[in-house]
């Protein structure tokens, strides 16, 4: 009689973060069992995990039921869902996402997030730390990149820092662009990449991307991520140094990411 698997839940977001999570979960000998968000999740996510569903991102009741059904207890998120959706009023929701909604002091990332995994435990579920399986993908400490960052950048990385900190704790948004000590670009709801194009297309050339965690963090949601993708944008503003936080920040395609940022003399540090 062979040994049933430890079954994992996964509420699957955008871009590669889902990706890499399903792929080291299916490794480690977890059968991964995925809700797919409707506009956001890839189709072709289906491919590497066991099963899979989809849901509107208003449609709370059909994920619960789906992960009950499939003997789901323990769950995590992994990907960002559009910020969007919050205000789209063609998004149907249904009834236990309005009453979760109606009952919310406020609209920040953590709030929602919270609410959604208090939710799940009175459901008999438990959202887990969504970098559990992957400790080998955080961000050691050190240079990364064959160029190491000049003075004036680690000056802007210093004041970036300190900004970043504060603002992730009023839970504004964790990246920061940063020009000779002047703050060129907070992130809000639109994202890092769009934070790094808003940032470049004012300062021009040479802007310090800084991404740190939120004091505090809570690992099981909304985790610092950056991948090629992240590296491209940065090209595309012609920033030149980009700063994340060491053991806290997941890197999606290490490899990839280092190709492109050398390739373009941009420098990648994890304080």
């Amino acid at each position: 009689m062979t040994e049933s698997k430890r079954i994992l839940g996964l509420i699957a977001g955008n871009g590669k973060f889902p990706f890499l999570f399903a792929r080291e979960a299916k490794k480690q000998g977890f059968k991964v069992v995925t809700i797919g968000i409707k506009g956001d999740t890839s189709f072709l996510l289906k491919s590497f995990v066991d099963e899979m569903s989809w849901v509107g991102p208003g449609e709370l009741k059909k994920l619960f039921d789906y992960f009950k059904n499939n003997n789901v207890n323990e769950i995590i998120m992994a990907g960002q869902v559009s910020p969007r959706n919050l205000f789209d009023e063609k998004v149907p929701v249904d009834d236990e996402f309005q009453k979760l909604f109606d009952a919310m002091t406020d609209r920040k990332a953590d709030t929602i997030f919270t609410a959604v995994a208090d939710k799940l435990k009175k459901e008999g579920m438990k959202l887990l730390d969504s970098t559990f399986l992957l400790k080998d993908y955080l961000a050691p400490k050190g240079t990364l990149t064959k160029r190491g960052p000049s003075e004036s950048e680690l000056a802007d990385i210093e004041f970036g820092r300190t900004i970043a900190k504060m603002m992730g704790g009023i839970d504004v948004g964790q990246t920061v662009v940063i020009k000779e000590k002047a703050i060129v670009a907070i992130e809000a709801m639109e994202g890092t990449d769009s934070t790094i194009a808003r940032g470049g297309s004012i300062a021009q050339i040479g802007a310090v991307v800084v991404k740190m965690s939120k004091p505090g963090q809570d690992l099981r949601f909304d985790v610092p991520v950056i991948g090629p993708r992240t590296i491209k944008a940065m090209k595309c503003a012609k920033a030149s140094c980009l700063a994340i936080e060491a053991g806290k920040t997941l890197i999606i395609d290490e490899k990839a990411c280092l190709k492109i940022a050398n390739k373009h003399k941009i420098c990648i540090v994890c304080a």
